[in-house]
């Protein structure tokens, strides 16, 4: 008997919690074609906003000193 009244117990919750969700609107997308922020390829990152190559940004950590956009010492 007890079993009966709490099974009923939360049929009725939940079912009264079902009807005060309200329904998501569902996302349409304006086109097929989904934007990435990151697309560069691979192998590549996207550093300042240009996309450049791995290689170029450890190689820019190397660099102690910079004599305008060239490397003048390395590490």
């Amino acid at each position: 008997m007890i079993r009966t009244i709490a099974i009923a117990v939360f049929g009725l919750a939940v079912a009264s919690a079902v009807q005060a969700m309200p329904l998501a609107p569902i996302h349409q997308p304006e086109s097929t074609i989904t934007q990435v922020r990151e697309g560069c390829g691979p192998g590549r990152i996207m550093a300042g906003g240009v996309c450049v190559s791995r290689h170029q940004v450890r190689e820019a950590r190397r660099c102690a000193r910079w004599n305008g956009s060239v490397c003048a010492h390395w590490y």
